[in-house]
């Protein structure tokens, strides 16, 4: 069975001195991790906040695109670069995990349709539009609505992106965004780590008309494993836990040091304390993955872990290892092993071909 995780934010982990060779005890992905839990294919995001200056983004993609290429250069034993469906292939037949990239965040192109063409001839397979906050292309779910949906500019990146067959990524978009996109786009698209609102009423995640609108332009929902989104009732939780703030807090310390040990431990201590709540498990995943599946189709699903981006794991999925539970899961929902294949991996890169065509 080929297995792709269509999301992880691993390389903003580089940058706070993660060592991908080794078996980390925290941390949700490294190469050992990824072999445990056969993964084949892992695209990894390369993520730029929008309180970032422009310039400042194009330096930190930049600089997280570099740490991707030393680490797995430094890992020949475990991994290669990938930038196509038969690179995937092709480090498979070689017992290789291949590493992708995305971009999430269209920031560090700077309104810039050169600098996103050279993005992509430096690996970058997909774009997610946006992030929390309106951009140049587009309006965001967590934004204020700067546009209306697409920009103007943003109606350009789409065609562009079309052109050079860069997926476009609409997990963070805007309802509104959401459909311009879908409209202006001669190619299918796809939401590379989101949920079902119908099941936990997070903006972030997607309508079922989203759903079956994005399926029937050949698109694929890639479920994401973060609680807030797989559940409302942990929602509310993690809020009347008192925890957000102060973990926002010691994240946001530990992002400015990474080298600092008190600020490292403290990071650590309050992952503890989130993993103390009572997280949604693998049934809630695959309950998210089932109304997909009734929703758009079996063609249409698949797996976005968005770890290593989360503070904060499902119970019994706390790291990339053990993706097998949910597609275990799934087989004791009765999904045959055909249906299983197709969503740990084969609809994404059906998907990843016919775009890059």
């Amino acid at each position: 069975m080929l297995t792709i995780d269509s999301h992880c934010d691993t390389p903003s982990q580089i940058i706070r001195l993660r060592n991908l060779r080794e078996n980390n005890a925290r941390g949700h992905v490294d190469f050992p991790k990824l072999r445990a839990g056969n993964v084949d294919a892992s695209f990894f995001a390369l993520f730029t906040p929008q309180s970032m200056a422009p310039d400042a983004a194009t330096r930190y993609a930049l600089e997280m695109l570099a740490g991707v290429h030393d680490q797995v250069a430094a890992a020949p034993e475990f991994a290669a670069m990938a930038a196509s469906v038969q690179d995937i292939l092709d480090n498979r037949e070689k017992g290789l995990i291949s590493i992708l990239l995305g971009m999430e965040n269209g920031l560090p192109i700077q309104h810039s349709l050169a600098l996103l063409r050279e993005f992509y001839r430096q690996g970058v397979r997909y774009l997610t539009l946006t992030h929390n906050g309106d951009n140049d292309i587009a309006d965001s779910a967590a934004g204020e609505g700067r546009w209306g949906g697409l920009s103007p500019f943003g109606r350009e990146v789409v065609a562009e992106m079309n052109r050079i067959g860069m997926m476009i990524d609409v997990a963070h978009c805007s309802d509104k965004t959401f459909y311009d996109v879908l409209e202006a786009s001669q190619a299918p698209v796809v939401s590379t780590h989101s949920c079902c609102r119908a099941l936990a009423s997070h903006r972030r995640n997607m309508t079922d008309d989203m759903i079956r609108k994005m399926a029937d332009k050949g698109g694929v929902i890639q479920i994401n494993l973060y609680p807030v989104f797989l559940s409302d009732t942990f929602a509310r939780t993690l809020a009347d836990s008192g925890l957000e703030d102060p973990a926002d807090e010691a994240e946001a310390a530990f992002i400015a040091h990474p080298d600092d040990a008190a600020a490292r431990a403290a990071w650590y201590r309050m992952e503890d304390r989130l993993a103390e709540l009572p997280r949604p498990g693998v049934d809630v995943i695959v309950d998210h993955i089932d109304h997909a599946v009734q929703v758009g189709g079996i063609e249409h699903v698949g797996i976005g872990s968005d770890f290593d981006g989360i503070n904060v794991t499902p119970d019994g999925v706390e790291n990339i290892a053990q993706i097998g539970r949910v597609f275990d899961a799934l087989r004791r929902r009765g999904y045959t092993e055909e249906a299983v294949e197709k969503i740990a991996g084969k609809n994404f890169l059906r998907v990843f071909r016919d775009i890059s065509k």
